[in-house]
C-alpha cells in the first residue's frame, strides 16, 4: 500500500487552466467502472471457499477498478480526435481540451500501474488477467474500433474479465465457476452494446466507426446478433446452478430474466427502431444487476 500511495503522490495535480479535478475523474468513466467493482466484488464472493476477507476483497476490487479506470483514461487519450467528433463525447475533457494528453497519459499509467501492483502483492494470477485486459482494451480493441465491426467481439473480452479476475483473487485458480461468470458478462455486452450501436449510428459513422448499424443501416445484422447472444447468454446463464456457483432459485431466475431479455433482442430485430434499442438498452441495464444479486443470494 505505501508503493501505491507513492504512485498515486506522483500524479500531475490539475493546475489551473489544465483541467478541475472532476475532469480527471471523467476520464475515469466512474459509472461504468461501477460494473467494474461489482462484477469483481461479485466473483471474489462468489469464488470465496468460505466468508472472504473484507480487506483482501477490498484490495482485490480496487486493483480491478484502477486498471480499469487506467484503461479508460488511455483509452479515451488515444480516441480523442474522434470523440471530437461525437455529438455526445465531443464534451470530454480531452477533446474539449480541458485535461492536456501528457497529463492524462500520466495519469492512466500511474492507475493501471498501481492496480496492477494491488493485485500482484494479492495474487499474481489474478494481475496477469488484469494486464491482459489492459493489453487487449488498448493494444487490439483500441485500433480495431476503426477498422472492422468484429472490435465489438474483441471489446467484450476485457469487459467480461473483473468478475474473473475477482474469482481468480479468492479462488486462486482459474476454474469452471469463474468462466461461467466471465462467459455471463461476455454475451451479455452483445445486445446491449449493438441497442447502443443502433441509436447513436449517426454518430458513429461521422466519427468513422465502422459499427454493424452503420455498414449495414438497415440494422438486420444489428439485430440478428442482439438475438443470436441474447439467446446464448439464456443458456450460458444456467451454468452456475450446475457448477456449484448457485442454486435451484437463481436457475428460475437466470431463465425468466434471460428469457425477457431475448424478447427484447428479438423485438429490436422486427421492428429496428430507437424505441425498441432503448427497451433493449434499458432491459439489459436491469438483467445483470439483477441477475447478480440473485446469484449471490441463493449462493450454495
Amino acid at each position: 500500500m505505501k508503493d501505491l500511495r507513492a504512485q498515486v503522490a506522483t500524479v500531475p495535480l490539475p493546475a489551473a487552466g489544465h483541467g478541475a479535478l472532476g475532469d480527471y475523474l471523467s476520464l475515469t468513466k466512474p459509472r461504468l467502472n461501477l460494473l467494474v467493482v461489482a462484477t469483481s466484488a461479485a466473483g471474489y464472493y462468489l469464488g470465496s471457499p468460505g466468508t472472504p476477507s473484507i480487506a483482501s476483497m477490498g484490495q482485490a476490487v480496487a486493483g480491478t477498478a484502477f486498471v480499469a479506470a487506467g484503461a479508460a483514461v488511455l483509452n479515451q487519450l488515444a480516441e480523442r480526435d474522434t470523440d471530437a467528433k461525437m455529438r455526445r463525447t465531443r464534451t470530454r475533457a480531452l477533446p474539449d481540451g480541458r485535461v492536456r494528453p501528457a497529463d492524462a497519459r500520466i495519469f492512466g499509467f500511474v492507475l493501471s500501474a498501481g492496480g496492477l501492483a494491488l493485485l500482484a502483492s494479492h495474487t499474481y494470477l489474478a494481475a496477469v488477467l488484469a494486464l491482459a485486459t489492459l493489453l487487449i482494451y488498448l493494444a487490439v480493441y483500441t485500433p480495431l474500433k476503426r477498422r472492422t465491426p468484429l472490435s465489438t467481439l474483441v471489446g467484450a473480452v476485457p469487459g467480461a474479465l473483473p468478475p474473473l479476475i475477482g474469482w481468480t483473487a479468492s479462488h486462486g485458480t482459474i476454474s469452471a465457476g469463474g468462466i461461467a461468470l466471465f462467459a455471463i458478462v461476455f454475451l451479455w455486452q452483445m445486445p446491449h452494446f449493438m441497442a447502443i450501436a443502433w441509436m447513436y449510428r449517426d454518430d458513429y459513422g461521422q466519427a468513422g466507426f465502422p459499427m454493424l448499424p452503420v455498414i449495414d443501416p438497415s440494422g438486420r445484422r444489428a439485430g440478428r446478433q442482439a438475438v443470436v447472444y441474447a439467446a446464448a447468454l439464456l443458456a450460458a446463464s444456467v451454468a452456475p446452478a450446475f457448477t456449484g456457483v448457485s442454486g435451484g432459485g437463481y436457475l428460475a431466475t437466470a431463465i425468466a430474466l434471460g428469457a425477457a431479455l431475448l424478447a427484447l433482442a428479438i423485438r429490436f430485430a422486427a421492428t429496428r427502431s430507437d424505441h425498441s434499442a432503448r427497451q433493449l438498452f434499458f432491459g439489459s441495464i436491469i438483467y445483470l444487476p439483477v441477475l447478480w444479486i440473485v446469484m449471490i443470494a441463493n449462493r450454495l
